[in-house]
């Protein structure tokens, strides 16, 4: 199966919130192994720009701390997977968690 996660970053880890992150780092997998790792520089925040633009670039499954539910909602109508309340960890462990089938999602931790 392949896959494309993107993961809101901070100082190189998971970011909190996820639309006020400084990067994201795009991780394709393919059969459950990590194929290709690349940082990104998400566009200016502005509500609903960011799952049509992930949607652009092939996103399949997002890895966020917290999330709103109209983000959510929009992922969703993007066919894009959603997975909040993700450890702070760093991309790569994140990527191995969700196609390991060991992901723990907790509390989503900007749920408004």
């Amino acid at each position: 199966m392949i896959k494309r996660i993107a993961i809101p970053l901070e100082q190189g880890k998971l970011c909190a919130h996820f639309g006020h992150c400084q990067q994201f780092a795009i991780i394709d997998t393919v059969s459950n192994s990590v194929t290709n790792e690349e940082l990104v520089t998400p566009p200016p925040h502005e509500p609903g720009v960011l799952p049509a633009w992930l949607a652009e670039k092939g996103v399949t499954d997002v890895i966020a701390g917290g999330m709103g539910q109209r983000a959510i909602k929009l992922f969703h109508q993007q066919k894009i997977n959603v997975f909040t309340g993700a450890e702070s960890k760093t991309p790569s462990a994140l990527a191995s968690d969700l196609i390991s089938g060991t992901l723990e999602a907790g509390a989503n931790l900007c749920d408004h």
